[in-house]
């Protein structure tokens, strides 16, 4: 008998609590390495593969259980998702079968080219909510938890509805243990 090979994840940051990645607090988790290359999209420092970190979906899970009874659910975003694609069936479907925590996936990939991945039908029953399209600068609206007009909501099931996402922060400024800063949102002032 083979033994299963342990998935790794190439991570940019998560944050254990959030209050503008979605309705209610949520850990957030942005993964490393996207290659849409939008312009104007505010979280390029995402995008380099050779920056960021390494880890398991099960060690993610850990830190979601460490603090799921004071969230409402997790939102992934990077990056692109689905540019991890293994590592992203793995934690939504891990979340949800070990979890009752919603799960929100953000993604530049439209819905057309979704239905095209041979592993998106794997991934959507473990998901809540998709939000779906590249970021367009000249369609930018950034509110509502969505960069530009494009964008498109694809739920899953009754757990949100849209206008649960009218009046979401558009950022904030966290302060780490350690004295680090990040800035998170769709929004986010940019330190000059």
């Amino acid at each position: 008998m083979k033994k299963s090979k342990n998935i790794t994840w190439h991570l940019h940051a998560t944050v254990p609590v959030s209050k503008v990645n979605g309705p209610g607090k949520r850990f957030v988790i942005w993964v490393q390495g996207c290659s849409l290359d939008c312009p104007g999209c505010f979280n390029p420092q995402s995008h380099p593969q050779q920056k960021g970190y390494q880890t398991t979906p099960e060690n993610v899970l850990n830190q979601i259980q460490n603090i799921q009874d004071s969230i409402e659910g997790i939102t992934i975003s990077g990056g692109e998702p689905f540019q991890q694609i293994l590592p992203l069936e793995k934690i939504c479907r891990l979340v949800k079968q070990n979890s009752s925590l919603g799960v929100i996936l953000f993604t530049g990939y439209s819905k057309p080219e979704l239905d095209r991945m041979p592993k998106y039908s794997s991934i959507f029953p473990y998901t809540d909510l998709i939000i779906s399209g590249r970021f367009m600068l000249n369609q930018r609206i950034a509110k509502g938890l969505i960069g530009s007009a494009n964008k498109e909501f694809i739920f899953n099931g009754t757990r949100y509805h849209k206008s649960q996402f009218e009046n979401i922060p558009e950022s904030e400024v966290l302060i780490q243990a350690d004295g680090e800063i990040k800035i998170s949102g769709i929004n986010p002032i940019q330190w000059k």
